[in-house]
């Protein structure tokens, strides 16, 4: 009687994980510091072969919306800080011509500091941290860290702050960050993946930095955010019609799907659209956890609208999907953005992932201390009539979101602002790099701090000048 092998098919072979110890780390971090000199980071100098601005932008749009792409300038070109926000494409280019640490990390890509606020942790409390991931990917950490502080220098001075306020927000956000990183290298794993800013942390940490007027002010903002959810959206973005609940038209900001398919003469019936995106939600339900996928099952999909939102994501497709629970009083409002080529990528790599999409979610997830459970990705050819194969991610749209009023924030209140920011930064580099490398790098002086401040100053008249050249530029433009 012959025997049978039961053994189990050898499976592929895998790179063996290498686990140095402190010292080595530490020695790690140190030698970086020979390629790559800490008062070097202080260095911006546009090179003559520097792509043009402008050419880098409207390359970009070739993948947009067309009808979207004038809301777009609109909002970029209000100020030199939205053109900033909206020109992450531009500094990564730029950022690849400076000093490089070589130390890695999973980067946000656009940390700007409107790219950072409050929202619902799934335990249901409100924490602070980084919200925009379109751009995640691995790359150097001062890569980051450089595009939060000049985004400091230049919102200071968009408020008109003076040259010392502005350098001086900067210094508090970069020293925040060499410092919170030296304390997590000292935590360990668990406790710097555990580490988050809620808001009782966040008040003993800063609330005696500002006046208790100030601290009543953000009490009463952070009340005011729990009432930013799906039933707020339901009240403000639908109307009723024989009992049943409509995504409200405000074209070109929003349009239903419906209308969007008869507007682009799509000959699509409505039941054939409903089944169409029921399919689409099958694919998005398969990347949930299961226990999330049973939560998503007991809603009912009801409308589906093109929603414009922020500054630098205008023209790429994005929608708002509006579904019901139980009944008419339990809605959930889904955010499903369309996700491209991280800006980083040409310069400092492309990452593992197949979708732009799961490479957005799980960059968040390696970044936050808390996310969205509906976190999640599907990839699609959309209603464009291309049958081209797009990337998206989905979301809650309003979870308790709150962010800060840069229009009028107080310098005061803008510094302890500027170390939430640095500490949120440092905390998703620690859990995503070697914490230990990087603060070893970064040391206990201010040489870096220093440095990358007078790179922002020197960044900001960069970006003004950038700024004026594609304001010119699209004004003369014909059509304009």
């Amino acid at each position: 009687m012959s025997s049978v092998d039961h053994r189990p098919e050898p499976g592929p072979t895998l790179e063996p994980i290498v686990h140095l110890d402190v010292a080595e780390r530490v020695a790690l971090g140190k030698a970086a510091r020979s390629a790559a000199p800490r008062s070097g980071h202080a260095e911006w100098t546009p090179s003559a072969s520097r792509p043009d601005p402008g050419a880098l932008l409207t390359a970009q749009e070739v993948t947009r919306v067309p009808e979207l792409v004038g809301v777009r300038h609109e909002r970029m070109l209000e100020s030199a800080f939205t053109f900033y926000r909206g020109a992450a494409i531009v500094m990564a280019s730029d950022l690849a011509t400076t000093p490089d640490s070589g130390l890695r990390v999973q980067c946000c890509g656009d940390a700007h500091l409107a790219n950072f606020g409050g929202f619902a942790a799934p335990d249901r409390t409100l924490v602070f941290d980084i919200n925009d991931f379109d751009e995640t990917n691995p790359g150097p950490f001062d890569w980051d860290v450089k595009r939060l502080a000049a985004s400091f220098e230049i919102a200071a001075r968009s408020r008109e702050f003076s040259a010392k306020k502005a350098r001086e927000l900067v210094l508090h956000c970069v020293r925040t960050y060499r410092e919170s990183m030296a304390e997590f290298a000292g935590f360990t794993n668990l406790d710097t993946w555990y580490a988050r800013l809620d808001i009782d942390s966040l008040l003993a940490r800063w609330s005696s930095e500002v006046s208790a007027e100030q601290v009543k002010r953000f009490e009463a903002m952070a009340t005011k955010a729990q009432s930013k959810d799906s039933t707020k959206a339901l009240t403000k973005l639908t109307h009723e019609v024989d009992g049943e609940f409509h995504i409200t038209s405000d074209p070109p900001l929003v349009v239903p799907l419906d209308e969007l398919a008869a507007q682009e003469g799509i000959e699509t019936g409505p039941q054939e659209l409903r089944a169409w995106l029921h399919d689409k939600f099958r694919g998005y339900r398969q990347s949930l956890a299961p226990d999330i996928q049973q939560l998503l099952d007991g809603y009912r999909l009801v409308d589906f609208a093109r929603k414009v939102v922020g500054v630098g994501s205008v023209g790429t497709r994005c929608w708002i999907a509006l579904l019901l629970g139980k009944d008419n009083d339990d809605p959930l409002f889904l955010q499903v953005k369309e996700a491209e080529q991280s800006v980083l990528e040409p310069y400092a790599g492309q990452g593992e992932h197949a979708s732009h999409g799961q490479r957005v979610v799980d960059g968040q997830r390696l970044l936050q201390a808390a996310s969205d459970i509906l976190l999640g990705w599907v990839q699609t050819a959309g209603l464009d009539g291309d049958g081209v194969e797009r990337d998206f991610y989905f979301r809650q749209l309003w979870d308790w979101k709150v962010s800060a009023d840069l229009e009028t924030i107080t310098p005061e209140t803008m510094k302890v602002y500027a170390q939430m920011c640095g500490w949120t930064l440092a905390r998703g580099h620690a859990r995503s790099g070697d914490r230990v490398a990087i603060a070893a790098y970064l040391g206990s002086g201010r040489v870096f701090d220093e440095a990358v401040a007078d790179f922002s100053a020197a960044y900001a008249d960069q970006n003004e000048r950038d700024y004026e050249a594609v304001a010119a530029s699209l004004r003369t433009a014909p059509g304009s």
